[in-house]
Order: C-alpha cells, then structure tokens, then sequence
C-alpha cells in the first residue's frame, strides 16, 4: 500500500528542518533582496544598460536551487563544513547526549563530583540497547552554555541532551537536570532534587530512569534494573572515587599516582566497593604498561581486579578491568575471555574493545587488533588513540591507501580534540604518525616537538616520539628515544616486535640490547 501523501509531506518537511535548509533560504533571500536594492539605486546611475539588471535577477532566481540543494547536502558547523548524512545512515534508535554538570557549589571547587555524578548517568543509559547515546570523550567536550543545544545535537548526531547542574554544599546537594530537544531547544523533562548528600545515589538513579522513561515507549524490566547507576557506598568513598577517575582519565603518571591514592581512600572506607577496586587495578595495570614494570605492580592489578569481580560479578568495568590486568601479566586466553564478557555485559564499554585490541597487537594477531579498533572508535567516535592506532597497524600491513584515508579522519578527530585539551601529549605523538602517513612532514615534527614540551620525560611519550622518527628514518635519534624511555619506564619487548614503525631499526645492536633487557616484559 503506498504512503498517504500527507506522511511523505510531513516527512520532507522534517528532513527539511534537520538539515537547516530552512535557514539557508532565509539568509539567501536577504542576500538577494539587498543586490537587487543595491542594483536598482546603483545600476542606473552608474549609466549600465537594462540588461545588466535582468541579468541580475536572473542570476538571483538560478542562484536558488542550487543553495537549495548545497543547504540539503552540507551543514556548516563551528568545526567546519560537513556533509550532511542522510536518513539512511543515522541511527534511528532514541538517541541523547549527556553533557558534564555544571557546578554550581560556593566555593566552584566541585568541578570532578559534577562530571562523576553526569557520567554516572551516562554511563547507566548506555546500558540500555534500544538507547543510542553518545560517548563521554564526545559529549564531556560540551560545556554549558559552549554553544548552541542545536548544533551540538547535530554534531554529536543526537536528538536530545541532558544538561544539569549541582550544588554541593556540606551534607546537602541540589541537582538539577533537564532534557532538551536538539532540533528546537525545547524542555522535554526537567527537575530539581534538593537532598541530603547520601542521596546522591538515589537522585543518579531516578534521572536515569526518568530519561529513559522519557525517550522510550516502554522500558523493559531488566533494563530498568540494568541502569541502576553504581553500588551505593558510603559517600565519602564515594567522593573519593570520583576523584580517582577524575585523575586516571588524564593519562599522565603523576597523574595516575595521585588517583591510585584516590581510590585506596576510597576502599578504605568501603572495602566492598567494587568500582573502587576496578580502578585501583587499572592504576597499578598501568604503572606497569607505562611506568614501571615491578612483579609487585602486576600481582596489586591482578588482586584488585579479581576482588572488583567477585563483588560485583555482573560489572562490565570490574570485568574490563580484570582483563587489562590479565594483558600486562601476559595472561592472554584469560584477558581476551574477560573482555568478552566486558563486552557482553556492557556493548558500548569503549575500554573493553580497545584494550582487547592492544592485546590482539601484543600477540601479533594484527588483523584482529584493527578490527577491535575499528570498533572502539565506532563506540566513541571522539577518541583519537583506537584510530590513530589502527592506522598504524593498516601502515604496518602495508593497506597504505585505507591507511591514508583513515589518517585524515584520525587527524580532523585530534584537531578538534586539542583545541579542549592543548595540553595532551599522547594526541600530538599519536597523531604525528597520522600525519607522517599522508606526507604531512612538517606539521608532524612540530606535533612531537611539542609532545615533548609537555612532557620531555614521559616514557609513553619518548617511546611514540622515537617510532615516529624511525619513520621518518632518523634512526639514531630515534634509539635515542627509545633508550630514555627505557629508562623512564616501562617498554614492551612484545609491543615492540610487533611494532611495524621500528621496522627500520631491528638490525641495530642498540634495538636488540633493549629487547632484551630484563625489565622489559
């Protein structure tokens, strides 16, 4: 039976307004009202004959389709100018952004409760499959009040964000929250919660399933208790917590050292806090990958990691966490087992596909690694390390033409991503090797010069350096490199040889002396 007209009408209309065509015939009749004002006062007495003003006209009225059609195809966004993706290939799934909270306390010191209590939320509707929601390193670049809610939707390629604000003040706390429509701005739910500071488990909750409840039809029973957002504890570990992840998220030791403290606290008040445990593992997991390689290290993440299990065996993160712990123990059968079941329990844990694929790199099974992620970038599309990282195993296995056109979007990814955060090391030596790919020379070196102005003694960061000038055949300097990061930290002999931008120094006696060095695991 075919569609009454009236549908297919109300459809175009809409498809219309999702890609601002609407705006761009406004801007263009303004723009051809005030030519034809101009060359009807100027035309005449410039003494130019008739015909120069038909032309004119004629050229407004052709001019129209064809903004018409360029308005239908592309979006102009603060980021630049975009092809517009049609119908087809959006999600059509319910789809929201939650944005970092804003805060509002007194003293403006409670900036990393605010994003915990916001990721909370987010975190808990991600569980829900027939939600699309977009991941945190996309939204959390967001601020209130950074930009118009309908661009942002349109960006993010969502229909509707959660924006809130918290007020933290001794034992009580005001959250406020409100779900707003991406393509008109309009209030869709909203809600104040003034409570004791206990209850801010509670208050996550009920957001959660108050959105939900909002976006779905139904919600299913098992999802309703699928987005319970964390175990409660007592609050003050709770805090503490929120501080850990606040840290850990920076990527840097000194930073990864201050957020192990963080969630020590925490499991000294609740010892049974099992998000706790999963991030002191992650803490000690990446001591081990990234500082120092000590057994002590690796036997704290694997403890800590099978206590966050035990606790809470249905944790997607207990279990994300477990198998990062079982990766820099080498214990590969049990890492890959324990992603997958990250993976079951929670599809769009970002951590869970990226670190099976940096196990799939360690053991040498490179197609695996890319696809593992292809798929971690497809889950947050605004994470530049699965991309950057994929590309240099398509490089390695020499798809240099994929490798290129997957270069390019790694690079706009990182551009935007540093002008939130100028000061991360890790995008500028990752995406150095983006830019190496497509001939970007210059650019790249500028890129590791200033990775390491940031940070000069990081060994993540000598290590990433030193591949990029072994691309770029500066081989000495490029050992260099490679030796202070051994000195710094930790450097994997098994990443290394799996490592396709060294390949032009594994005839060197400095490349072997450091493969076999016995604190490079």
């Amino acid at each position: 039976m075919n569609k009454p007209p009236q549908n297919f009408l109300a459809r175009l209309l809409a498809e219309l307004s999702r890609r601002r065509v609407y705006p761009e015939i406004a801007a263009y009749a303004v723009v051809a009202f005030i030519l034809l004002q101009l060359g009807e006062i100027t035309f005449a007495p410039l003494g130019l004959p008739n015909w120069v003003m038909v032309a004119l006209i004629v050229l407004v009225i052709l001019g129209f389709p064809v903004v018409i059609v360029l308005a239908w195809v592309f979006d102009i966004t603060p980021s630049g100018i975009r092809r517009t993706p049609p119908i087809s290939e959006l999600d059509q799934r319910p789809s929201i952004a939650v944005l970092p909270f804003v805060d509002m306390s007194p003293e403006l010191n409670q900036g990393f409760f605010c994003e915990g209590v916001a990721e909370e939320i987010l975190n808990a509707l991600t569980k829900i499959p027939e939600l699309k929601v977009a991941a945190r390193s996309s939204s959390f670049q967001y601020q209130r009040g950074s930009g118009d809610i309908r661009d942002i939707g349109r960006e993010l390629g969502v229909r509707t964000i959660l924006e809130g604000s918290v007020r933290k003040s001794e034992n009580r706390i005001r959250v406020t929250a409100q779900l707003v429509n991406s393509s008109d701005g309009y209030h869709l739910w909203s809600r104040t919660f003034d409570a004791e500071l206990k209850d801010v488990f509670a208050i996550q909750d009920e957001i959660a399933s108050s959105i939900a409840n909002a976006l779905l039809e139904t919600l299913q029973p098992k999802d309703q208790l699928a987005i319970q957002t964390t175990s409660p504890t007592d609050v003050s570990a709770y805090e503490y917590y929120l501080r850990g992840r606040h840290f850990f998220k920076r990527f840097r030791g000194r930073d990864i050292e201050y957020a192990l403290q963080m969630f020590g606290e925490a499991i000294a008040i609740d010892a049974d806090y099992a998000p706790a445990w999963a991030g002191y593992a992650d803490c000690h997991s990446f001591m081990v990958m990234y500082m120092n390689p000590q057994a002590e290290f690796r036997e704290e993440a694997s403890k800590a990691s099978k206590r966050a299990v035990e606790l809470d065996p249905d944790l997607a993160e207990a279990h994300a966490s477990r198998g990062l712990a079982c990766l820099v123990c080498e214990e590969f059968d049990s890492a890959e087992a324990e992603f997958e079941r990250a993976i079951e329990l929670n599809p769009n844990l970002f951590e869970a596909y990226y670190y099976y694929a940096r196990t799939k790199f360690h053991r040498g099974e490179m197609a695996a690694a890319a696809e593992l992620f292809r798929k971690a970038a497809e889950v947050d599309p605004a994470d530049y390390q699965s991309r950057c990282l994929r590309v240099q195993v398509l490089r390695g296995a020499g798809q240099l033409d994929q490798a290129r056109r997957e270069a390019r979007e790694a690079i706009d990814v990182i551009e935007r991503h540093i002008k939130w955060f100028p000061d991360d090391a890790r995008a500028f030596h990752l995406g150095a090797g983006s830019l190496i790919t497509v001939g970007d020379i210059e650019r790249a070196k500028r890129w590791l010069r200033r990775a390491t102005e940031i940070d000069p003694d990081d060994s993540v960061v000598l290590y990433n350096v030193a591949c990029n000038l072994a691309m770029l055949g500066e081989k000495e300097e490029a050992l260099d490199h490679l030796e202070r990061a051994a000195e710094q930290g930790a450097v994997s002999a098994a990443w290394m040889r799996n490592d396709e931008d060294l390949v032009s120094l594994r005839n060197d006696a400095r490349y072997t002396a450091l493969l076999e060095r016995p604190d490079n695991s």
